[in-house]
């Protein structure tokens, strides 16, 4: 009897191959986890929130309009119209340009932990928008996922609580904060057929660089110039935003989606919470409790439901 032969194992080239999908979408939450961590590490130099969102955006800018010329022109994508842009103009405005002011501001406030757990309940805020709006009606398995999310969210910020010492400053930063969340979900809402019919990546490339061009008259309106005179290492931390945090996950994310499809890319992406968590602790020395896992622990199940309920 001739014994069957065992596969050759995958050398480094090959296993990427077969993981590629995986690899990207961990790639695209390391990187969208790390936002927080960078734009913390900029408070510590004195920086301001206005100045680290234009240094991200500057720095994320020239790739984006790489991106939207290959997308576009070299692409041969059809000759966008008037409703395109209008769209484009609104959803950029409120998915990258408000969304991030916001979250920005809320980040002056609480930790690093909270904030990307917070963020994390938009597909709750786009369930809610979605009964409201749209007349639409969930089984009760969904609204017991948004109870464990919601509840997740109490049990870590009594944590930013103790932290903080003063609850009126971590109020404060939770409230910025649901409100980019609420921004980001109300981009997400009105980007599926804006989406479909201009294409992923070109629409993630132009409305990005509508939420630029918002940033930089925002920052020429509201702030001095002077703001920008920062330590050297605060344009470091500007240059990986706007590349590790922006271009390179959302490159990434489309390639993952790509590869696996959007509800496994979005499994993947559960991780984020953790890893910001995570690197809160180790890079800013942000206390990392049993009350914190819990609480993550919790509005990623919960959130998880939700996503799979729908």
């Amino acid at each position: 009897m001739i014994e069957a032969q065992k596969p050759l194992p995958l050398d480094g080239r090959a296993a990427f191959a077969k993981n590629k999908g995986v690899v990207m979408a961990l790639l695209a939450a390391l990187g969208f986890s790390a936002k927080a961590v960078f734009v913390k590490l900029g408070y510590r130099y004195g920086a301001g929130a206005e100045a680290l969102l234009v240094l991200r955006m500057a720095f994320a800018l020239p790739f984006f309009l790489l991106m939207a010329w290959r997308s576009g022109v070299a692409g041969g994508a059809r000759r966008l119209e008037r409703r395109d842009w209008q769209q484009l103009a609104l959803l950029g405005l409120l998915g990258y340009y408000l969304s991030s002011l916001l979250d920005f501001i809320g980040l002056q406030y609480v930790s690093a932990a909270l904030e990307r757990l917070t963020l994390f309940l938009y597909p709750t805020l786009v369930l809610f928008i979605s009964v409201l709006w749209l007349g639409k009606r969930y089984p009760a398995k969904v609204w017991l996922g948004v109870g464990l999310a919601y509840l997740g969210i109490a049990l870590a910020f009594m944590q930013d609580l103790r932290d903080a010492g003063l609850g009126s400053q971590a109020l404060i930063g939770l409230a910025w904060v649901v409100a980019s969340t609420v921004s980001y979900a109300l981009y997400l809402v009105g980007s599926g057929e804006a989406i479909a019919r201009i294409g992923a990546t070109r629409f993630a490339a132009l409305a990005t660089l509508v939420a630029c061009l918002a940033v930089f008259v925002h920052f020429a309106v509201t702030t001095p110039l002077t703001a920008l005179l920062l330590p050297g290492p605060v344009y470091l931390i500007g240059f990986a935003m706007g590349v590790f945090s922006t271009v390179l996950p959302v490159w990434c994310l489309n390639v993952a989606i790509r590869q696996l499809g959007a509800g496994k890319a979005a499994s993947v992406g559960t991780l984020g919470p953790v890893l910001t968590m995570a690197m809160g602790w180790l890079v800013l020395g942000e206390s990392l409790t049993g009350l914190q896992v819990l609480g993550a622990a919790l509005v990623i199940g919960g959130v998880g439901v939700v996503g799979r309920s729908k």
